[in-house]
Order: C-alpha cells, then structure tokens, then sequence
C-alpha cells in the first residue's frame, strides 16, 4: 500500500475500516489486507457491490453538479466524506462554480489526515475531523469556513446507514435541517434491503461482526423520513441510478431494484 501521508498513531489497521472497505471497491490503493479480505465476503453476499458504489459516486457527481450549476449553491458541507479519491465533491463543485467552498467531515483520523494532506494547498475546501453523531460539532466546525447566512447543500451520502435507529439519526438530521437558512438543500444516499432482503442481510452480518462500523439497511419510507419538512426534488426518493442520470445509456440493468435510495430535497 503506497501513502502519501504518514498513518497516525490511534488508527487501528488491525480492524477493517468502512471508509478503506469503500476505497476498495472504487479500485484505490488506500487500504489494507483486512479490508480487502472484509469487503470480499461482503462481495461474496452482493457481488454487485462496486458497482453500487460506482452508482453511489455517479449520483454524487449529477447531484453536485446540480447544486453548483442551476440550483446557484456555493457552499458544500460533506458529511461522512471519505477518503479523498477523484471526483470529489469540490472536484465536480468547482468545474462547474471555481468559488464554491467545501467542508469535508470525518469521523476517522485516517481520513482526515489524509483530505488535510491532499488538500493543503486549498483556501477554498477545509477537511474537519467530528461525528455527524454530534451535529453541534459539526456545525460550529462548519461555521468557521462556510456561512450559514447563506444557502448551503449538506450532503450525507452512503452515511447514515451507519447510524444505528438507537442513536436516533432522524433527530440528528433535524438539527442539520434546523441550521440549514432557506434556500439550502440536502443531498442524501442510504443502502435498503427492500430489494434483495437475504443477501443484504449476509452483508450486513459482515460489517456488523468484522468492521469498525454496524451497516443498517433501512426500508424507502424510513430513508423518506429523513427528508421530512423539505420539498423533495423530482424524481423523489428513488434509487441511485435512477436519479435524473445523464442518459439512459448509464442506466445499468436492474436499477429500479438496487438496494441503495437517492434524493435531494430543498428547504423553503
């Protein structure tokens, strides 16, 4: 495994990481046996699971370019980003708006260590470590780079289903939604198994007993529910594919029946 960066200290290489796992999956460089071996018996229940996870960066990039193109949006506020990998949100933000601004959140040292790495020389993307479980946090972090006086799109893409119904994350989402002024948007993506109910339950099991991290899948009106109090945009929650692609060609076989939800909502 190559670094540009040094690992720090308190990451544990030992345990598979959802964020390296995703990583793999993509085709990157930046992860490490464990969670290569992880994300294969995962693949071993959904084969198809790059594939959904190429659908979920796609939906990132229609949705962002959106954002920055005709919905005017500056401010982009990454909840759960990731490790940095091409066509990021402030890649696709500012090939369409150059003076767009970008909060990158992360939970994983890791993670952050590596976005500060690759990012350093931006004045227009910041790269926070906090829990979307303690939105204040993330918030006042936020609010030193970005203004909440003005429209922002928060993005919680392929996160929540991180968060256990135990830790309420309806309730974290509001407070998302009380910060957000009118005008802003919120983009967000979420695994189901409303489609392939057993082999999404044998990946779950393998992120729940082997990962850092439990996986819920959840069903189309509990995703909806995260939306409540904004205007959903057309085509309304859907799956990732399916959400205004570029052109039919994209669509890939089976997309009315994947196991991953989309949407982008505005509030008024």
């Amino acid at each position: 495994m190559a670094h540009r960066y040094e690992v720090p200290a308190r990451v544990d290489t030992g345990v598979p990481n959802v964020a390296r796992m995703y990583d793999y999956y993509l085709g990157g460089k930046d992860n490490f046996g464990v969670d290569r071996e992880a994300a294969e018996n995962v693949m071993a229940a959904l084969p198809d699971m790059p594939l959904m996870v190429r659908e979920n960066r796609r939906f990132l990039h229609r949705a962002v370019r959106f954002l920055a193109g005709s919905a005017g949006i500056r401010q982009f506020l990454d909840i759960g980003a990731g490790l940095p990998t091409q066509g990021n949100v402030h890649a696709v933000a500012h090939s369409v708006a150059p003076d767009a601004r970008v909060v990158y959140v992360d939970n994983d040292p890791m993670v952050v260590t590596h976005g500060r790495a690759l990012l350093s020389d931006s004045t227009k993307v910041s790269v926070v470590q906090a829990d979307l479980r303690d939105p204040e946090k993330v918030l006042e972090a936020a609010r030193g780079f970005l203004d909440f006086e003005r429209p922002v799109a928060v993005l919680m893409l392929a996160v929540l289903h991180f968060i256990r119904d135990v830790e309420d994350p309806w309730d974290i989402l509001a407070c998302f939604r009380d910060a957000m002024p009118s005008g802003s948007y919120l983009a967000i993506s979420h695994v189901t198994g409303d489609y392939h109910p057993e082999a999404t339950s044998a990946a779950r099991q393998v992120y729940d007993d082997q990962t850092n991290a439990t996986m819920v899948f959840r069903r189309h009106g509990d995703v909806l529910r995260f939306f409540g109090g904004l205007e959903l945009l057309d085509p309304g929650l859907t799956t990732k594919s399916l959400w205004r692609p570029d052109s039919p060609s994209e669509v890939p076989n089976g997309a009315e029946e994947q196991w991953g939800y989309a949407g982008v909502a505005i509030k008024r």
